[in-house]
């Protein structure tokens, strides 16, 4: 590739408006995008379909009236004076990339990235049926790249990976300094392949090096049950994430539901990282009427657009929302709208807290920007941007499901004191043995309760926590979270929904 230096700026701005007009319009996997901007695109091709039959001169005046002729010219100054005296080489497509790359980064959005080739392959996998990898949302927060939720029945949630967890090495390797997709591409890998994160979680003082073997991800995103309480049928949909056949998917099982003649509904958004906005358009538009809008959209001028349905009657039954705080983006806006709009409980923990929209922009090589052009609003206006959705019923679960992955270095024993040592004690009392505290001191209390769960697994009854017995205690744990036994929050959702 040779580029004049001259029109290295106009290229890349050119580059930018011809993304602009061909852009994907929705709310990506990654992150909430934008509703609509056809008018705009169509007005920015008809701008530039003409581009390639202007001269040189009639090329530069166009990209110039857009930026300025003084901006651009220090933009190519600067290109120039790279090519002809660094002594260290550049390939003109690295330049290039790296004044877009930089751009972005003056923005200070974790949203707004640019994606070359090979990771907007990698992007594009994500809304699609499945990919391979840990399965996990993440995001940049901080600088530090964030675990905003685990995907159900994914490596990373069998592993206990958290919301908020945060990530510093993959196999070894810092993560700082890279860009959010860059350190993705690290995480993700082929079916089958190992990977050890290790992860700085809040509330715990030392470092986990958590192990995960690649698998392929399937993004089924709806998945339905009842519950029976009192005589009272209740319906239960639970949504992982915003695909692009999530709304369907909800819709048959709604349907399904409503033919079983439940007589309330609990949405279960906890652990949704967010996804398409057309998606959680076309749910909400199944309860929300058009009285007030579910959703606001506010650009960089200030003004704002307003979403609504046509709906003339809500359901004739009660519904209540379940999230927490890895809810995120697509999951706060149907949280927000159905309370704000519908007046319907949320039950549950603060939200993750993603109140901007993104359009990703084609640039003509495969390559894409996505950056950030809008707010969204909740129906009253509200911007929830780093604030999250609070509850209106606030409720948490058993502690025993905010443990960490019990890692044994050396044997924890009678008269220890350390902070695995509560994590075990914690881990005990949640499967039903009598610790005596859980402080992080190994009481003789601790030492029978270790001895009895043991025994009933067919262990060595030492009293002490080697790797085999903290291993154990472990796997048992995560098999009663996914059981779904001892959820308060649900248990709460289905109360209120009924009261």
């Amino acid at each position: 590739m040779n580029v004049k230096p001259r029109y290295v700026a106009i290229i890349v701005g050119l580059a930018l408006l011809l993304g602009a007009a061909g852009s994907y319009v929705g709310m990506q996997y990654f992150g909430v995008s934008s509703n609509d901007n056809a008018g705009q695109s169509a007005n920015v091709e008809k701008e530039a379909e003409n581009f390639a039959d202007l001269s040189e001169d009639e090329q530069k005046s166009f990209i110039e009236g857009l930026s300025g002729d003084t901006d651009i010219e220090k933009v190519e100054q600067a290109y120039q004076m790279i090519q002809e005296n660094s002594l260290i080489e550049a390939e003109d497509n690295q330049l290039i990339e790296g004044a877009i790359e930089g751009m972005l980064d003056t923005l200070d959005d974790p949203y707004s990235t640019y994606m070359d080739k090979e990771t907007m392959k990698q992007f594009d996998q994500s809304i699609e049926s499945s990919f391979q990898g840990i399965g996990a949302e993440v995001s940049m927060v901080d600088e530090k790249v964030t675990i905003v939720a685990p995907i159900k029945g994914s490596p990373a949630e069998e592993a206990g990976l958290k919301p908020n967890d945060q990530i510093l090495e993959v196999d070894g390797e810092s993560v700082e300094g890279l860009d959010l997709y860059d350190a993705v591409s690290k995480i993700r890998g082929e079916k089958g392949s190992e990977v050890t994160l290790t992860i700085e979680r809040p509330g715990s003082s030392d470092s986990l090096e958590i192990d995960l073997v690649r698998d392929d991800i399937p993004l089924e995103t709806v998945y339905k049950d009842t519950k029976t309480v009192d005589g009272k049928k209740a319906g239960i949909i639970e949504i992982t994430s915003f695909s692009e056949k999530t709304s369907k998917e909800f819709e048959n099982a709604l349907n399904e539901l409503e033919e079983e003649n439940i007589e309330g509904l609990v949405i279960d958004v906890r652990g949704n990282p967010g996804g398409l906005f057309t998606d959680v358009q076309e749910i909400l538009e199944q309860f929300i009427t058009d009285e007030q809008p579910y959703v606001q959209v506010e650009d960089s001028e200030g003004e704002k657009s307003e979403y609504r349905s046509n709906l003339q009657e809500m359901k004739d039954y009660p519904i209540t929302v379940l999230q927490d705080e890895g809810s995120a983006s697509a999951s706060e806006i149907l949280s927000a709208a159905m309370n704000e709009a519908g007046g319907y409980d949320i039950v549950g923990t603060k939200s993750f807290g993603k109140g901007t929209v993104q359009q990703t922009m084609p640039m003509g090589d495969g390559s894409t920007i996505k950056l950030t052009l809008y707010k969204w609003l909740t129906p009253e206006g509200n911007w929830i941007h780093e604030k999250g959705v609070e509850p209106t019923v606030e409720v948490k679960q058993p502690e025993y499901f905010y443990t960490n992955p019990v890692e044994i270095e050396k044997e924890l024993s009678y008269d220890d004191n350390a902070e695995q040592i509560e994590n075990v004690q914690i881990m005990l009392e949640g499967l039903g043995y009598e610790p005596g505290r859980t402080d992080g001191y190994f009481s003789k209390e601790t030492e029978a309760a270790v001895s009895e769960f043991q025994a009933d697994q067919g262990l060595e009854t030492s009293g002490k926590v080697n790797e085999e017995t903290g291993g154990k205690i472990q796997e048992l744990i995560i098999e009663q979270v996914r059981s779904g036994e001892n959820d308060q929050q649900m248990d709460k959702a289905i109360d209120v929904l009924f009261k």
